[in-house]
């Protein structure tokens, strides 16, 4: 029985650490979710929806979790009954006493922005620690806004350039046709508008950005979204570009499939993004997935979080092709067989 016992507590001390990444805590914060705006979730279904979103990789690396509604405004409700309480929460365990790494999805990216931007001074007017974040690994981040949202908040107010193929990738993006009843987050996700939510914060949080080229709606919304895109957001976005720009990669030098080539990537970014992983064949939400869909290439193969540690990934360079015809690209070992988060996770540890 003792035995037992002693064999059940080294389970948990077991999993609890792995729950880090290079021994910070790791705290998850979703992305939009389009069924919300229909269903309209409150209290525990909002808890369930967020541990639903992360199931495939990062639920259970993590120590906590943000979890918000979609139908919500990020500046109104999504913090003021959301984030503010969690954040509390976690300043009062010292969750980031020593340290944490904020893993974000789609526009988890805005909403951990908003919160890097504000979070010391609300917990310092609130008596309480601020939270010492080191990095954030943002996943598919639409920080920089996202074109489709745009149209969708077109189609629900009936305004803008409507037609069939503007309603199609918006119905094939959130499931439904929407209205101006139940729009939500999708206004804070408008490029312009995006761009404008904390856009120059005074914390220096490295935001390090992992992006893909791929598309769940065989090309249908990419028509809509400027250069490369991942099927709902453009690479201006999800590698942290300073302007929203068509770009067909996040590098200059590296296309997304790894060709190492003269390339349209960004020559400016947003304030402390820095990109990292690339891949052509990872679609928005494959960035967070556990299979590996592609090989993956790096915009950046280092960088260093706020404290100095830092993360680095392991590439090779290898020539394809025959003759005058050939060319070289980059590669990011294992990444063949091993899928872009866990490529993240085994970096950072």
């Amino acid at each position: 029985m003792k035995k037992s016992i002693l064999l059940l507590l080294a389970g948990l001390f077991s999993g609890a650490a792995q729950a880090a990444v290079g021994g910070y805590p790791v705290v998850l914060i979703h992305g939009f979710q389009p069924d919300n705006l229909q269903s309209k979730p409150t209290g525990g279904q909002v808890t369930s929806n967020g541990a639903d979103y992360w199931a495939q990789y990062w639920r259970d690396r993590a120590d906590e979790r943000i979890d918000w509604p979609s139908q919500e405004r990020i500046a109104n409700k999504i913090t003021s009954q959301y984030v503010w309480p969690k954040l509390q929460q976690m300043s009062r365990d010292g969750t980031c006493s020593n340290g944490c790494v904020f893993v974000t999805h789609s526009t988890g990216d805005l909403v951990t922005r908003y919160i890097i931007d504000n979070q010391a001074l609300w917990l310092q007017n609130a008596g309480l620690q601020p939270l010492n974040i080191v990095a954030t690994f943002d996943f598919a981040g639409a920080g920089g806004g996202v074109e489709l949202a745009d149209l969708a908040v077109n189609v629900a107010n009936g305004s803008g350039l409507i037609n069939s193929a503007v309603k199609l990738a918006v119905s094939l993006w959130l499931g439904a046709t929407p209205s101006s009843s139940n729009i939500g987050v999708l206004n804070d996700l408008r490029v312009n508008t995006a761009r404008q939510l904390a856009s120059f914060p005074d914390s220096r949080v490295p935001r390090l950005r992992f992006a893909g080229a791929g598309s769940d709606f065989l090309g249908a919304t990419g028509a809509f979204l400027p250069g490369e895109d991942d099927g709902v957001v453009a690479s201006h976005s999800s590698c942290g570009a300073a302007s929203a720009t068509s770009y067909n990669s996040c590098s200059r030098g590296v296309a997304f499939d790894g060709k190492l080539t003269s390339v349209d990537g960004p020559s400016a970014f947003m304030p402390y993004h820095y990109p990292m992983l690339m891949s052509e064949g990872y679609s928005h939400n494959d960035t967070i997935g556990s299979s590996a869909k592609d090989e993956v290439t790096t915009a950046n193969n280092s960088s260093a979080y706020l404290n100095g540690d830092n993360i680095k990934f392991t590439t090779y360079d290898e020539k394809r092709g025959w003759w005058i015809f050939s060319s070289r690209y980059r590669v990011v070992s294992n990444s063949n067989k091993t899928s872009m988060s866990s490529l993240v996770y085994q970096a950072a540890n």
